[in-house]
């Protein structure tokens, strides 16, 4: 299963100054995000969640946890052993809930996830991109944890979320909204593969009754103010205008 899931709890009144979020018992994941390119655009691939659990009804990328006998040989060290595990649980995610055969060596880092505290299962989260041809993009989902599957561009993900059309954790829309300003999947992939993975870290706040995830290096990471002037790394869930605002 995706595991991209934020915990959404939150408390407007609760003091200004946070603890870091936390790194304890955090359960290893990965995702993979599949691209193609089609006459419409480029495409991503969508999956829906069954009704059942933390992530019920949400529409994610194919991933779940990392599991032991997940590996991918790899030469180096803690961190490169860590990222072989990753990749080869989302290839194997990949065939488990969508039919699809990806080569882990394919894989492109693109962003790891830290989720917020209160979650009932935090996973720490691996995101991958990979270009699927179009001859080998066909999906038959498991119809148990994964019950429909959708191609659509980016930018039409988005207008679905914001239409009430379809239900999506932050970091999978963080990733649409990045996705939707690249030209095709060739051009995706390369800015992905000449950046280092975005690490973010999230903090739930609400303001003005509106739900905000902020990631650091945002003004109001730390102590909470919403307001002040300064850089911006959120996402604000406005209902109807879920938006990303990334700027220095």
């Amino acid at each position: 299963m995706s595991n991209e899931h934020e915990s959404m709890s939150t408390d407007e009144s609760a003091p200004n100054v946070e603890e870091p979020v936390s790194e304890t018992g955090l359960i290893p994941a990965a995702t993979v995000i599949p691209l193609r390119q089609s006459p419409v655009g480029m495409e991503v691939l969508l999956l829906k969640r069954n009704s059942r659990g933390q992530f019920g009804n949400m529409w994610v990328f194919p991933g779940g946890r990392v599991d032991p006998d997940d590996s991918y040989t790899v030469v180096g060290d803690d961190a490169a052993v860590e990222m072989g595990a990753g990749r080869a649980a989302a290839v194997r995610e990949a065939a488990e809930e969508a039919s699809l055969d990806l080569d882990p060596s394919d894989l492109v880092p693109f962003s790891f996830w830290v989720p917020p505290l209160g979650g009932p299962k935090r996973f720490a989260t691996w995101f991958f991109l990979i270009e699927v041809r179009n001859d080998r993009s066909d999906v038959v989902v498991d119809q148990l944890e994964i019950h429909r599957s959708e191609w659509m561009t980016p930018a039409t993900a988005i207008d679905h979320v914001n239409a009430a059309q379809m239900d999506m954790a932050p970091p999978t829309f963080a990733t649409l909204w990045w996705l939707r300003d690249q030209t095709d999947t060739q051009a995706a992939t390369a800015a992905a593969r000449s950046r280092e993975p975005e690490r973010f870290s999230t903090r739930m706040r609400t303001h003005g009754g509106v739900m905000t995830a902020l990631w650091q290096g945002d003004v109001a990471y730390h102590d909470g103010d919403m307001d002040q002037a300064g850089p911006r790394r959120r996402l604000i869930m406005d209902p109807g205008s879920w938006r990303i605002e990334m700027h220095p």
